[in-house]
């Protein structure tokens, strides 16, 4: 009874989003705009690596456009032909400064 009733319970946990960093939440923000659940990952990952801003921007525009039926493939492709300066552009994290900083010291 007492497994039963665990299990029910780690159900209802496992629906439940955990967003702990920013960029988790924009990337599931792209992930929704642009009707693309499955590729969730991919956008959180570009999130965390590239400017938010743009990426937002660009999946907006993509997604106000209703004849497009891939969105993520499109919202992709736009990203690395029109927009490749937004993939070489890296986030100035604070992880890079910390390396930066001790391969300084050394």
């Amino acid at each position: 009874m007492i497994e039963k009733n665990y299990l029910q319970i780690l159900k209802e946990r496992a629906k439940k989003s955990r967003v702990y960093k920013k960029y988790q939440l924009i990337g599931l923000l792209i992930a929704q705009l642009l009707e693309d659940e499955k590729h969730k990952s991919l956008y959180i990952k570009l999130a965390k690596k590239h400017n938010n801003d743009d990426l937002l921007r660009i999946a907006k525009e993509v997604a106000e456009r209703k004849k497009i039926k891939n969105k993520g493939g499109y919202f992709m492709k736009i990203l690395t032909t029109t927009h490749p300066d937004i993939l070489k552009n890296k986030k100035n994290n604070s992880k890079n400064r910390k390396n930066e900083n001790s391969n300084r010291k050394q």
